[in-house]
This record gives C-alpha cells, structure tokens and sequence, in this order.
C-alpha cells in the first residue's frame, strides 16, 4: 500500500533563489482523482467531483483545491498545502501560460522523504482570494498532488484568515480582522515556528506531540519517537509507500491511531503511517514524538479555520463529532 504527502521544502536556490516550501504526499489506496487535461483556461468540473473542497470519507480522502489567477490566466486549480511555504506549479501551467521553464534559476525541493532539484518560472501576477503576489517565482513539479495543476503555498497568508467549509465545497482567503471564532468554534492556538510551519500541541493516547497542519497531505505521518512512545513493539502494521513531489518514495507502516487530541476536538478513526522520514530530521523533530497531520484526519472536520494573524485554528466539527 502507498501513501502521498503533500509537503515540499525549498531549501536552496541554485543560482541565488531561496525559500523554504513543503511537499509531501502519502498515496493510500483510495481512488485518484484523473489528472487534469485539456485548456485550463477555467475551472468547469461535472458532478460529483467537487469544485473546491471535499470531505474525507471511508472511501475517499478529502482534499482542498483553490482558484488560483497568474499573469490573468486561470483560474487554475492548486491544492492548498498549509505546510508549503512556496506555491508551485506543473508543466503544463508554464506551458498555457507560454513561459519556458527556467534551468539557471533552479531551487532544491527537500521533500518528506528526499529532495530534488527543479527549474522555476517567473510570472508577473499571482493572486487567489486576498493574497497578491508579484512577482513570483515559481518551482515546476512533476506530481502535484491528486491530478491539480499546482500547489498553493502560504506565501502571502501573514495577516489572512483561511476559511474552508467542507459541507458547502467552499474556500476563502481574506484579510484578518483578528475575530474570535464564532459559537460551536474550537480555537487551538498555533506555536511559532521559524521555519514557518502550523504547529499545534497535540495529545495522542497521553503522549504530547508536536502536530504539524498538512492540508497538502492525503495521510497522516509520524515520525519514530512516536512509534516508539504509542505502538507495542510486537505489534503488526500494514506495509506503507510514502511518496513526495520530488517522487522519492519510502517503505513505511501504518497502524490505527488512538484519538488525536487537538485542543477539546478529538479524530477517531485515523491511521498513522510511521517512518523516519528524510524531513524530520531537516526540522530537527526526531527526538521528540511529532505529527504530520494529514487530510485523512482534518478531512472529517466540517469547517477548518486558519487564522494566521491571530495565530489560531479555529475548528467545527461534523454534526455527530469526528
């Protein structure tokens, strides 16, 4: 069985570029998605596939897409990954787009389980929802993600709310007016993080865990000072594959998850997918037991709020819990 994440990491510039962007996705054995073919000149999407956002259910794992403008073309359609702190896109992006990918101002993607090293395009204009940014730099990716045209990083979200309700298949980004969230609301604060990632303190089965958001992947990860702390030694997993944008892929097991804490709200039913995963280590986040939390398990929320001015998730659930 595979798996997909979805968290890339820009660590370098070749030729002076640099940033930092996660990418990394963990593939289950779930039904894709087809990619997307054809003129991207507009997002026109038949019944049932979602135009936006879908919930995660037993057979599907639920993603988030975003309508993204660049240089006035689009709306192309980007899956949002709150660990990417750079946007990309894929080739056939640059081609509607009529740029050529650009070999001397390459960047080093570091993904969850190894890095490579991709051209990037220049465009004048990038927006979705309240976030601008111009220019742009752009890395080209070979997989991004489930069949969308790119990934949307969180370039531009300092002082956005992220606003996605599951049920209405909808996504907004807007400025922050700093708001406490609204009744039926859990708010779960967010530490600060140099590296720009969404972390959150978790408890899993009474284990303190740093919990990383991970809107970008389809599972959720953790790393080996978590297996050591909550799976018995003679315990037996189900043989995984996670896979990242740099398409580097890892053996690795899964197990069921005890309930993963998160403020008052608690995920039932998930599956952790354990290995020692390349990026780990780039975050220093081996000794103690840590998180990537995936769409399998945010997914079964009925709003997911991002207030990143107010350092705050803010999270509804599903009528009848999670």
């Amino acid at each position: 069985m595979g798996s997909r994440f979805g968290i890339y990491d820009l660590v370098g510039g070749l030729a002076g570029t640099s940033a930092l962007a996660i990418g990394v996705s963990v593939r289950a054995q779930v039904p894709q998605p087809p990619v997307a073919s054809g003129p991207l000149s507009e997002i026109v999407i038949e019944a049932p596939e979602p135009r936006f956002v879908a919930p995660t259910r037993r057979d599907k794992i639920g993603r988030i897409w975003a309508p993204v403008m660049i240089n006035g073309q689009g709306p192309f359609r980007l899956v949002l990954d709150t660990g990417a702190s750079r946007s990309a896109v894929n080739a056939q992006v640059a081609q509607v787009l009529g740029i050529a990918p650009d070999v001397s101002q390459s960047v080093l993607l570091r993904g969850v389980t190894g890095s490579l090293t991709v051209s990037t395009i220049r465009v004048n204009s990038f927006s979705v929802g309240d976030v601008i940014v111009t220019p742009a730099i752009l890395p080209i990716v070979t997989d991004a993600l489930g069949g969308a045209d790119g990934v949307l990083g969180t370039e531009g979200f300092t002082d956005k709310r992220l606003y996605v309700d599951f049920k209405h298949d909808l996504i907004t980004i807007t400025h922050s007016r700093g708001l406490r969230a609204l009744g039926g609301f859990i708010s779960v604060p967010l530490e600060h993080s140099t590296t720009g990632l969404l972390v959150v303190r978790a408890v899993v089965q009474g284990v303190r865990v740093h919990a990383i958001i991970d809107t970008g992947g389809q599972a959720t990860i953790g790393n080996e000072a978590m297996r050591q702390a909550l799976v018995r030694r003679r315990a037996q997993g189900t043989p995984s594959e996670v896979i990242d944008v740099t398409t580097t892929a890892q053996e690795a097991m899964a197990f069921p998850s005890p309930p993963i804490e998160l403020g008052s709200i608690q995920i039932q039913g998930a599956r952790i997918t354990y290995g020692d995963m390349h990026i780990f280590e780039h975050w220093h986040l081996t000794r103690e037991p840590a998180l990537l939390i995936g769409m399998d398990a945010l997914g079964l929320l009925d709003v997911f709020v991002i207030d990143y001015r107010r350092h705050e998730l803010q999270l509804r659930t599903r009528p009848g819990g999670v």
